[in-house]
């Protein structure tokens, strides 16, 4: 398998140059060449499968033998032996878990994955990289609690000053590994984001400092997150929607790339709050940038969907030249459009999308507490609310349960008047000594700050 730029000018490359690259040095983003099929009788043990679902990916780089050696040893971590159980919350409605990893965040499923091959590719090569990488909350910590342990990795994650619940911070800030550096930045998301670009577009800083990354930019991180729209499938005789709280778009790509392998999902729904550029979007084929406004689900709280252009690349025919224009535009001018041709073949038979604000966020999480007595983070609430917007009695409807709710206990008690506790491996967060710095939205005091960090 080889992987092409999204801008089409980078070179193409094998898996194992595409996991240490991360971006494309055109500022592209890698897919692969062609998609795969899937094969018609799967394992069901989630490790085999996972094995099963990424090898097309992988290979030659890893082979079977290796990958189920490596997707076991990332799945063992996890607190639930089935890894992402489904539970039924009303009828025809199932929540997918995907918070029983040491950081109880969806992220962990791929980032417990990615930290492996890392440090096998690495040892190796005998190489040493740099990962540099932004989060609005959970990436951070999965990605800290996956990596931090590889010998041959420096780690420096930025996050939104202010603006991730304290126990995200906490799990960020509390590691002491010496290789791990956790950067409060005096603004978004979204400015965090672009810093981390700006880091890895300029072509000297990167390459002086092997620059490599685990935001959802890295292809890695996608590929692993098909494998639970698979599992979740496979419960099934018949088709599904699936509903993705999501702001970076990476999540519910995955499941648009679990359908082009011939997984039987019938609708994705993208759910977001109240910064909901991607819902307006699915409603008007026009996105525009507007001010991020801070909500009870903060890692949604993006307006830049960085994602997202992988799926423009498949809608542009894989022009990366019109791709990379559209971009240009987007940045400059806030907003673009697609063409009425590309959202009836595209969007309009894949995608439904709806939004849901805090007052209906507490809501959700209150109802679904009272009638089944299961206690929800708030981004799954948005997912919940809005996936009762369209379930088809016919088609059995999955909602994505992106974190464990004592990742936001605040939110979930003010809606239910019950605290929901951390799991006993974290149960001492609060006490635990913090390790963090402030830095101003400077490129160039970051940029100092990572090359003195970085071996």
């Amino acid at each position: 398998m080889q992987y092409i730029s999204t801008r089409g000018v980078a070179p193409s490359l094998g898996f194992a140059d595409v996991v240490l690259e991360g971006l494309a040095t055109d500022g592209g983003l890698y897919v692969p060449q062609s998609w795969p099929s899937l094969g018609t009788h799967r394992p069901s043990a989630y490790a085999q499968l996972a094995a099963n679902v990424m090898q097309s990916f992988v290979e030659p780089d890893f082979d079977n033998k290796t990958l189920l050696e490596l997707c076991e040893q990332a799945y063992s971590s996890f607190g639930e032996p089935q890894v992402v159980p489904l539970v039924e919350i009303e009828p025809n409605h199932y929540l997918l878990e995907l918070f029983h990893g040491p950081t109880l965040a969806f992220k962990d499923i791929a980032l417990q994955l990615l930290g492996l091959f890392f440090d096998s590719i690495l040892s190796a090569r005998g190489e040493h990289i740099t990962v540099v990488a932004a989060t609005s909350g959970d990436t951070g910590s999965a990605a800290i609690d996956g990596v931090s342990k590889c010998k041959n990795v420096d780690m420096v994650i930025l996050y939104p000053h202010g603006r991730v619940s304290d126990v995200q911070r906490r799990q960020m800030t509390t590691v002491q590994s010496p290789n791990v550096h956790a950067i409060a930045i005096d603004g978004t998301f979204d400015d965090c984001q672009d810093l981390v670009k700006a880091m890895f577009n300029d072509t000297v800083f990167r390459n002086t400092h092997r620059l490599a990354a685990v935001n959802s930019i890295n292809w890695a991180r996608v590929m692993a997150q098909i494998v639970y729209y698979v599992s979740a499938s496979d419960h099934f005789a018949k088709p599904i929607d699936v509903t993705v709280p999501t702001g970076n778009f990476g999540n519910v790509l995955s499941g648009w790339i679990a359908k082009q392998m011939g997984t039987p999902l019938h609708h994705l729904v993208v759910a977001s709050n109240s910064n909901d550029i991607l819902t307006r979007f699915f409603e008007n084929q026009t996105m525009t940038v507007t001010g991020v406004t801070p909500s009870l689900s903060p890692s949604m709280d993006i307006q830049v969907s960085s994602n997202f252009e992988r799926l423009l690349f498949e809608m542009n025919d894989r022009d990366g030249a019109q791709t990379a224009q559209q971009l240009q535009r987007f940045r400059e001018l806030g907003t673009f459009a697609v063409e009425p041709d590309q959202y009836a073949q595209w969007i309009a038979p894949n995608f439904r999308a709806g939004r849901c604000d805090d007052a209906q966020t507490l809501a959700t999480i209150n109802d679904v507490y009272a009638s089944s007595g299961i206690l929800i983070d708030p981004h799954t609430a948005v997912g919940v609310h809005v996936a009762r917007q369209h379930i088809n009695p016919d088609i059995p409807m999955v909602t994505l349960a992106t974190a464990h709710p004592a990742k936001f206990p605040d939110a979930v008690e003010q809606a239910t008047g019950v605290r929901p506790q951390l799991p006993e491996h974290l149960a001492d967060l609060f006490e635990r000594p913090e390790r963090t710095q402030l830095l101003p939205l400077d490129l160039q005091v970051v940029q100092k700050f990572v090359a003195s960090v970085a071996h």
